[in-house]
């Protein structure tokens, strides 16, 4: 018996003709860049050949979305304003998504009650699609968001075997470069103040920290090692700590540059000087890093360019939602990251 209804060709049959998956015929009708020219040409024979007209109930469901995507940052106003990280990932998703012509919608989610409220709005399908941003380990957002029938797409991931899709950067290759760019300068009491380590990107970074005083046959001490959270005053605290304990210190590698700029507070009012008696390094390049004293030597991750990266890749998943494969793995890019010399070392 022929699948065809009332003898028109089926998304079958196209897929058959042009030799390609159901999904990849669906991703071509709906206009999806993730589509290669041989396969879209393939399709576009295949249905010129067959007259095949797409199904109209199908497409208007497939086109019933509302042109607006959540970003959503777990982080209170206060975070989120005082960081140029998440001012600058804001500014590269809101660019990518003006350019497709999307409406951007901010969500700070701080609470389970307010978790709760947001999946309620999900599921009554106010979004086209979610992006997330600076997710802890144990966030099972992400998750809920999938079982939504959602596209969603992160920046960064919550630990190795992320199964949802992300962009992140070379958080490893950060902690390894600044490390090397320490020893370099001839430091070998090389501190760090790290993340808050139920994050992957502060688990990273720490690891490429003790990868790079490994390389340089260095010991990685525990007591070179305090946690901060992402704030100067989590730099602060974590800077008093290891002085505290290392007061012989040479350097520190802020896994931040907003910790460094906390760090830097408590080692001048410590008489430290900067970088004559302890060089320092944080990460982001951001204005922080710029207009601190002495300017800060950082490594760059392009965090406007993973805010553009990740809204593609949810604008591509948007356009795939109509004909996905549950089955096809889920994207993922990382990065490259650079050292930024400046004064501080």
């Amino acid at each position: 018996m022929s699948g065809r209804q009332n003898g028109r060709p089926t998304l079958e049959e196209v897929a058959a003709l042009a030799g390609v998956g159901r999904g990849t015929v669906s991703r071509v009708i709906n206009g999806s860049p993730r589509v290669s020219e041989q396969a879209r040409d393939a399709v576009a024979r295949a249905v010129a050949e067959l007259g095949y007209v797409p199904n109209q109930a199908a497409r208007a469901l497939a086109g019933s979305r509302t042109d607006a995507v959540a970003l959503v940052i777990p982080e209170t106003e206060a975070r989120l304003f005082s960081e140029p990280y998440f001012l600058d990932l804001i500014r590269g998703v809101s660019a990518e998504l003006a350019d497709a012509d999307k409406q951007l919608l901010l969500t700070l989610v701080r609470t389970e009650a307010e978790r709760q409220r947001f999946e309620q709005y999900l599921a009554a399908q106010r979004v086209d699609g979610v992006l997330l941003a600076s997710v802890h380990g144990d966030d099972p957002l992400p998750d809920r968001i999938r079982a939504l029938g959602l596209p969603v797409v992160m920046t960064g991931r919550r630990s190795e075997a992320e199964p949802v899709a992300y962009v992140d950067c070379d958080n490893i290759g950060a902690g390894r470069a600044a490390v090397a760019h320490l020893v370099g300068r001839g430091r070998s009491r090389i501190a760090t103040i790290s993340g808050p380590l139920d994050m992957y990107v502060a688990r990273a970074r720490l690891e490429g920290y003790r990868a790079g005083l490994a390389e340089a046959g260095l010991e990685a001490a525990e007591t070179l090692v305090a946690a901060g959270d992402f704030t100067e005053e989590g730099g602060r605290l974590a800077m008093r700590e290891l002085l505290d304990r290392e007061p012989d210190l040479d350097a520190v590698f802020a896994a931040s540059d907003v910790m460094a700029a906390g760090a830097r507070g408590v080692l001048r009012g410590a008489g430290r000087r900067v970088p004559e008696d302890v060089a320092l390094v944080g990460v982001d390049d951001s204005t922080v890093a710029r207009l601190m004293d002495p300017p800060l030597t950082s490594v760059r991750q392009p965090i406007e360019e993973m805010g553009r990266t990740m809204t593609r890749l949810l604008l591509g998943k948007i356009a795939d939602a109509a004909g996905a494969d549950p089955a096809e793995e889920e994207p993922r890019q990382v990065l490259p990251t650079e050292l930024v010399p400046r004064a501080s070392s």
